[in-house]
């Protein structure tokens, strides 16, 4: 079970306790905000994506964004294509709705986390099953992650994008 390998990830790293699992599902950015208290934004969302070669990227972003287009052609020189949800699981070991970048152990994977994370303090990726997330700070998931480094490919919300005409 995926939520187990993510839960021994935290045990070695001493933070097993700081795992929350739920009695509702946190499948979903909405649900993962209503089970967490609070709003969607700050909810991690790790989205995969091929990576033009055999293997995948995942990117962890803010809850209430879109992946640009642009911005992600511009990053990885190719278009966004998700992989399906079995091909999820064959990379990451972990089923759509329990998406992390947590106790992943391919090598085929790379793992980004996008600027939009950075307006807040602290955010709750999921933590390998539809009903549990973990808070920690951005510092605390680029450096947990593994993630490669911090990149721009997603947009924010027209609330909180100037660029956005209203």
């Amino acid at each position: 079970m995926a939520i187990e390998k993510v839960r021994a990830f935290f045990r070695a790293r001493g933070m097993e306790d700081r795992i929350r699992e739920f009695d509702v599902s946190s499948a979903t950015v909405e649900l993962a905000a209503r089970a967490v208290g609070t709003e969607e934004a700050r909810i991690c969302k790790t989205l995969s994506f091929h990576d033009g070669e055999d293997g995948c990227i995942l990117i962890q972003t803010a809850g209430d964004t879109k992946i640009d287009n642009r911005k992600f052609k511009d990053t990885f020189h190719q278009k966004a294509k998700m992989l399906s949800p079995e091909e999820v699981v064959a990379f990451t070991g972990h089923a759509i709705g329990g998406v992390c970048a947590f106790g992943i152990d391919n090598p085929k994977v790379r793992i980004f986390c996008d600027e939009s994370l950075k307006r807040f303090d602290t955010v709750f990726p999921a933590c390998g099953s539809a009903n549990s997330a973990i808070e920690l700070s951005c510092d605390e998931l680029f450096r947990i992650s593994g993630a490669e480094k911090w990149i721009d490919v997603c947009k924010l919300p027209a609330a909180e994008n100037p660029e956005v005409d209203r």
